[in-house]
């Protein structure tokens, strides 16, 4: 069955934001107005469409993307509407992965906050264009020009005004098109439905014309016909600009801006617009590159229906009528239900027993899935976030997601024997759906670990487990993911000898051991010459420090960036094995790890805190008491805004004292910044606490 579409008209986009900027209020606008909806729901009332956890609805929050879909102007428009809190970026990384275009939503009183940042960075990485919509106009304090300044300044991209508010706050009735240089002013009570389009007012046509001439410039650098007229003083139709300014939009040379209010319903409509005018169709994005399996050799493949099948999975969900659904982007060829599908990350065959179109949690059966489509697959056991399905006759390695490793874990056990086994199959599916959620067992202690990204992100968890998977479960408190490090270059040496009769061990290394650079983890070098090593022993070496380094020295945490060099050695022509070599590299690591200065680690958060000015002495005091270190206060129309870091350790029951500080008025984001050392005091007491609690067992 062909495609009812030609992909040109598809647009697969993301909503994406810092919390409370109205990304779901905007998506659920959107689905209204291009006719997928009858009503629209509210966030706060707990109905909204896209939300659709009970956790969401209760909380007001987004915690899981969603997706959906809609038709606006003859154009399929795929949206996945993602989470703004930082304890849900992995939700957001990995739909940017996917996606062809975003919509990024900023408040007109907050601007750039922490999170817009985060998500706009993430963007960057994965060179998505870009539209950007400034909500919120009615809200007491909003300005769209000092929005615009904090983007320029904060962002760096090439922002471009394509609208301007006409009014503020209560006196927000409409907006300006600089493309048509029409004034839309809109119907109170209408729903937006209805609106008015007239010649801009003469009292804004002079700030008007100035942005429109912005935009011309823009414009004029990809179209020497344009640039002709412009500099003629020529008219210039929006027939001409738009595809000037789309052109321009994908090489990510400018990001059109929009401006609105998705809760007063103004501005949607013209948003819909400018994402079928300017954000890219599947055909105009670079073609995905992959590799062939076990090998460098470089393979491509174009979003064409007649090329191999090639898809990513990118997310994992339980659902509670047909079970295990695997979310798919395809990047290249068709997909029919009920064929075997190659996953190149596993290698094993996969059969695809039903094919998803998703509405948040309502689905529609497909028969057929085309290039540039984004669904959802029943029946895939062995698929995880990641992975990459093709056809086993043209197989390809699409580049995998990166996640962030958790910094919070907390210990968790059943409440009941009944309890035990049915925990342990929640745990493996939740952890199945989310990249950052991991589960251990403590060797020392045979406690079972669980790890996430913050107190909210293992407190839905948790919820959930209760919920839709009736577990009974202890938790204990929420405990700081610590690491170690090396304080100085040193010398290890590693000598494994075993005789035991017959067949004996031997393992002899040399490695010189220095603190490598943040984040990079272990690298491992061989400057061996002459065979002192013989080249299938040096892989078991790493392999050796590599385990050796999930028990520091210090505390028992895991430790980090490592730079080794394996400079010297000997080996036994009958006795030396991979094993004795593997031992050899371990014992090498612990013999450096007590002469290194080791040191303790732990995560430092980015803070921001929102204060009306009233209680900010208070704020303040109550940070500095908690190791905070202030970098600014900067005034708001409505509060001040102290930005801040904060040792991780410290955050654990801070929503609790920000409410009583402020009489439930102050809100704060946070996000992960880095490890930094921890200090000598603070060291002692957590080694001795370690040790008390491993005595005690």
């Amino acid at each position: 069955m062909p495609r009812v579409l030609p992909l040109e008209y598809t647009r697969n986009i993301g909503i994406a934001a810092h919390i409370d900027a109205g990304k779901t209020t905007t998506t659920e606008r959107i689905l209204f107005y291009a006719g997928r909806l009858r009503r629209m729901g509210e966030v706060h009332e707990g109905t909204a469409t896209m939300d659709w956890m009970d956790q969401e609805r209760e909380r007001g929050i987004t915690i899981t993307s969603a997706a959906t879909a809609c038709e606006w102007r003859g154009h399929r428009v795929n949206i996945i509407d993602t989470p703004g809190h930082v304890d849900f970026t992995a939700e957001v990384e990995r739909s940017l992965r996917v996606l062809d275009g975003a919509v990024g939503i900023f408040c007109a009183v907050g601007g750039v906050e922490p999170q817009s940042e985060t998500v706009w960075r993430q963007a960057d990485k994965y060179r998505v264009p870009r539209i950007a919509f400034v909500n919120k106009m009615d809200r007491n304090g909003a300005d769209f020009y000092k929005v615009l300044d904090m983007l320029q300044d904060r962002l760096g991209s090439n922002f471009v005004p394509i609208q301007l508010p006409i009014g503020s706050g209560e006196t927000f009735t409409g907006i300006i098109d600089l493309v048509q240089m029409k004034a839309i002013t809109y119907e109170e009570g209408s729903q937006g439905v209805s609106y008015l389009e007239n010649d801009v007012p003469d009292d804004l046509l002079e700030n008007a014309l100035q942005y429109r001439e912005k935009l011309l410039e823009t414009v004029a650098e990809f179209d020497d016909r344009l640039l002709e007229r412009f500099l003629e003083g020529q008219d210039i139709s929006p027939e001409d600009i738009r595809p000037a300014l789309r052109q321009a939009t994908i090489s990510l040379k400018a990001v059109p801006v929009t401006v609105g209010s998705a809760y007063r319903h103004k501005g949607i409509q013209r948003l819909l617009d400018a994402v079928v005018y300017y954000l890219p169709s599947p055909s105009e994005v670079a073609e995905v590159r992959g590799v062939l399996p076990h090998s460098d050799e470089v393979v491509v493949r174009r979003a064409l229906d007649d090329e191999p099948f090639a898809a990513l999975a990118f997310k994992v969900m339980t659902d509670p009528f047909v079970g295990r659904l695997t979310f798919i982007r395809v990047y290249s060829g068709t997909l029919r239900a009920g064929v075997y599908v190659f996953n190149t990350s596993s290698e094993k065959r996969e059969r695809v027993s039903r094919l998803l179109e998703m509405h948040a949690n309502d689905r529609t059966e497909r028969k057929e899935v085309y290039a540039g489509d984004i669904v959802a697959i029943v029946g895939l056991k062995n698929t995880t976030t990641g992975d990459t399905l093709c056809d086993e006759q043209s197989p390809v390695v699409l580049e995998k997601i990166e996640f962030a490793e958790p910094v919070v874990h907390v210990a968790i056990e059943p409440k009941t024997r009944t309890d035990q086994e049915q925990l342990f199959v929640a745990l493996n599916k939740l952890s199945e759906e989310d990249p950052t959620f991991k589960i251990k067992v403590d060797e020392d202690t045979g406690q079972t670990l669980m790890s996430g990204m913050g107190e909210l992100h293992l407190e839905i968890l948790l919820d959930r487990l209760l919920r839709e998977f009736r577990v009974q479960a202890n938790v204990g408190r929420p405990q700081v993911a610590y690491k170690e490090g090396f304080g100085k270059p040193v010398h290890g040496t590693g000598r494994f000898v075993r005789q035991s009769g017959g067949r004996g061990q031997f393992g002899h290394v040399e490695i010189d051991f220095e603190p490598g650079e943040p984040g990079s983890g272990l690298v491992f070098e061989s400057s061996i010459v002459g065979g002192a090593v013989p080249r299938e022993y040096i892989n078991p070496v790493r392999n050796g420090i590599e385990e050796a380094m999930t028990i520091g020295p210090v505390a028992g945490y895991p430790v980090e960036d490592i730079k080794a060099t394996l400079v010297d050695g000997s080996y036994h022509e009958v006795d030396s094995s991979e094993i004795a070599f593997k031992i050899a590299g371990s014992i090498a690591f612990q013999d450096a790890a007590k002469k290194s200065r080791p040191f303790l680690m732990e995560p430092i958060m980015d803070l921001e805190v929102v204060v009306p000015e009233q209680y900010l002495g208070d704020v303040m005091g109550d940070l500095n008491s908690h190791r905070a270190e202030i970098h600014g206060i900067n005034p708001r129309s409505d509060a001040q805004v102290v930005g801040a870091t904060i040792p991780l350790s410290e955050t654990f029951g801070y929503a609790t004292r920000l409410r009583s500080l402020t009489q439930g008025r102050g809100v704060f984001t946070m996000q992960f910044a880095k490890f930094r050392e921890v200090p000598q005091s603070l060291t002692d007491e957590i080694v001795a606490k370690v040790r008390g609690v491993d005595s005690s067992q």
